[in-house]
């Protein structure tokens, strides 16, 4: 019988149909029978093309492959592991092990636009890091391999040795796509933070000009990683560095940072004697500076405390007896900082100062040196709130201080970055509360050690979500020596430890210090098979669609994924008719996986709806699952009648 209920699509999302569908909601001249008709959106364009033979251009062996492999849909799934999770039920973080590109096709639903801040640590191509290799043909095949999760002779870890005559190459191809994919979950306002060695750095900018615009370019931070040491040939290598992009510069807030305790000693010095901020600290600037820009509001007479009136030089002069009369200034003027109004304003709450100075560049309304200078008062406090512009060279964040961390955490894993160091970026972009933050080249899971600290420091939780590939460790090494076999493996076991230090040290702290681990796999529904040599056996194994040994939970998260919604949110069971149904988002997405579905259990979801009364409902049934085709038929029928229009079967 023909399936009534149209299926649950098996893929990701598909990032070219999803482009296509932009394109042609804002060109549909373009568009013939459905196909672009690049003549047509040529003429749409006008000058925005470059028809040029020979233009600016980025390009590598292998990058046409990069972009595609990109586009491709994965056909995986993420299972959940709740055995080596922590509060299951209740937190909001992730830690997915998988191939980060295969996860990052996955997370394009239900994070599109929602990562505030990315951060990553990708390999600096040295020749001694891992290169991931990407199969065109069968990701999930590829890792699985790699993981040795099939028995088949798989894939070799090698690194990435200049011998191999691709060395920058194979980087390149690694890193484009990644990169292309975690620019769609970024939200408007938010920004990617890329730690890299001198080797790709420029690379690493040719190909994020590309991607994130060259406009989006924030800044090349200089982290200094140690100070003296005599290794390399004519300089000893001290510093790495960060890349930051914008998602938009123009929606990105300016960045600060906490002002330090040096400049609060040096340069707040002053302490307000009287009135009502009396005790507080403060430091005085000019209100007239040289480089102001000029404008015809703010040139005018300032009264002083013995009645003589002050003004920036210059020659043009507003009326002595018009009080806050204003000119505009000629070439040679300087203005005021604020105009007439605002210096009012600013007097009458107490933060103007005037300083009597046998030096200064004020003048008389005859053109005489005056004797006073008109400041204006920063008040510590208020600074202290807005903090202050950072600068690009980063020297309190060490390796040293990294492998500090760790030990005290006894936690083996070389090179790893400060988790102080991340938790400084999270301040420049001003995270908050829900906010969410990803690392998806997590190794020892940095990342989610700094989210615990500032979620702990600020009172403002944040989320993390970080992904590592369960790169199997060389017996030998320090890691396998004490019981890790994966890198995975020790991201998860640090997470745990930073957790449980941060409720040691504030036993009374609420906030969440969970994660849910997933995993990477193939999808959790059976192709349809059509072969003539199929046994009887066979044919019944057919008649499930869902894979042997799957569990409901791995197929609930895989409808999660293909419908947009995040993993973290809660899901309660409803018993309809003696059936289990799932319940996401009190009634926005309601999962049946039950065998022998009847139209009672049918009826009872249509009650849920006037139960629950979300804005939209949508319902999912195991296409196997009905007892009959007559309670399929007519399933549709009655949730349509109860007002639910969108229904799918897997």
């Amino acid at each position: 019988m023909k399936n009534v209920i149209p299926e649950v699509d098996s893929k990701s999302m598909d990032i070219v149909a999803d482009n296509i569908s932009k394109l042609k909601e804002l060109f549909p001249e373009a568009f013939t029978e459905g196909k672009v008709d690049f003549d047509a959106l040529k003429e749409v364009l006008g000058n925005y093309i470059d028809g040029r033979e020979e233009r600016y251009s980025f390009t590598w062996n292998g990058k046409s492959k990069a972009r595609m492999l990109a586009q491709t849909p994965s056909t995986g799934t993420l299972r959940p592991c709740k055995e080596e999770s922590v509060d299951w039920d209740t937190t909001q973080n992730l830690f997915i092990e998988g191939d980060n590109l295969e996860v990052l096709k996955l997370l394009q639903k239900s994070y599109h636009k929602k990562v505030k801040m990315i951060y990553i640590d990708p390999p600096y191509n040295t020749g001694n890091e891992f290169i991931y290799p990407d199969n065109f043909q069968d990701s999930i095949g590829a890792y699985l391999k790699i993981t040795g999760q099939l028995t088949e002779e798989g894939f070799k870890l090698s690194n990435n040795q200049e011998y191999l005559g691709r060395f920058h190459t194979n980087w390149l191809n690694m890193i484009y796509p990644r990169l292309k994919l975690a620019k769609n979950l970024l939200s408007q306002d938010g920004a990617i933070f890329i730690s890299i060695g001198q080797d790709e750095l420029q690379n690493l900018l040719y190909v994020c000009n590309e991607l994130f615009g060259e406009e989006n370019l924030v800044t090349i931070c200089s982290r200094v990683v140690k100070t003296g040491g005599q290794k390399g040939i004519h300089f000893s290598p001290s510093v790495d560095y960060i890349v930051c992009y914008a998602k938009s510069i123009g929606d990105l807030n300016q960045f600060r940072e906490e002002i330090s305790q040096n400049v609060i000693d040096n340069v707040y010095t002053k302490t307000e004697a009287e009135g009502p901020l009396k005790g507080e600290k403060y430091r005085s600037m000019g209100l007239y500076q040289a480089m102001l820009d000029k404008r015809a509001n703010q040139r005018y007479f300032i009264e002083c405390p013995d009645g003589s009136l002050v003004i920036p030089p210059g020659n043009s002069m507003p009326s002595i007896s018009a009080e806050g009369e204003q000119v505009k200034p000629g070439d040679g003027d300087g203005v005021w900082r604020w105009t007439y109004g605002r210096f009012q304003e600013e007097k009458a709450k107490g933060n103007i100062e005037f300083i009597k100075s046998d030096r200064t560049s004020l003048i008389t309304s005859d053109g005489k040196m005056a004797e006073w200078n008109v400041y204006y008062k920063i008040w510590l406090k208020d600074r202290l709130n807005d903090g202050q512009l950072p600068g690009n060279i980063l020297d309190k964040f060490q390796s040293r201080h990294a492998s500090a961390e760790l030990k005290k955490l006894e936690i083996p894993f070389d090179f790893p970055k400060p988790s102080i160091l991340i938790r400084y970026l999270m301040t420049l972009i001003s995270m908050k509360s829900g906010d969410l933050a990803l690392d998806f080249f997590a190794g020892s899971c940095s990342l989610a050690h700094a989210a615990l600290d500032y979620s702990s420091e600020t009172k403002s939780p944040v989320r993390f979500i970080c992904v590592q590939l369960p790169e199997r460790l060389d017996e030998n090494t320090a890691e396998a020596k004490q019981g890790f076999s994966t890198i995975a493996e020790i991201g998860k076991e640090r997470i745990r430890r930073a957790a449980a230090k941060i409720k040691e040290e504030n036993p009374d702290y609420q906030g969440d210090l969970g994660f849910k681990v997933f995993k990477l796999d193939s999808t959790n529904i059976k192709p349809w098979e059509l072969d003539f040599d199929l046994t009887e056996q066979d044919l019944e194994d057919q008649i499930s669609n869902i894979k042997h040994g799957r569990k409901e939970e791995d197929v609930l998260y895989e409808v999660l994924l293909k419908y947009g919604l995040d993993l973290t949110l809660p899901i309660t069971e409803h018993s309809v008719a003696g059936h289990k149904v799932f319940d996401i988002g009190m009634g926005a997405l309601l999962i049946c996986l039950s065998d022998d579905i009847t139209l009672d259990v049918v009826e009872g979801i249509a009650k849920l709806k006037d139960e629950l009364d979300p804005e939209i409902m949508r319902v999912v049934f195991k296409d196997a699952g009905f007892a009959d085709d007559v309670v399929k038929t007519n399933a549709v029928q009655i949730l349509k009648q109860a007002g639910i229009e969108d229904v799918r079967s897997l």
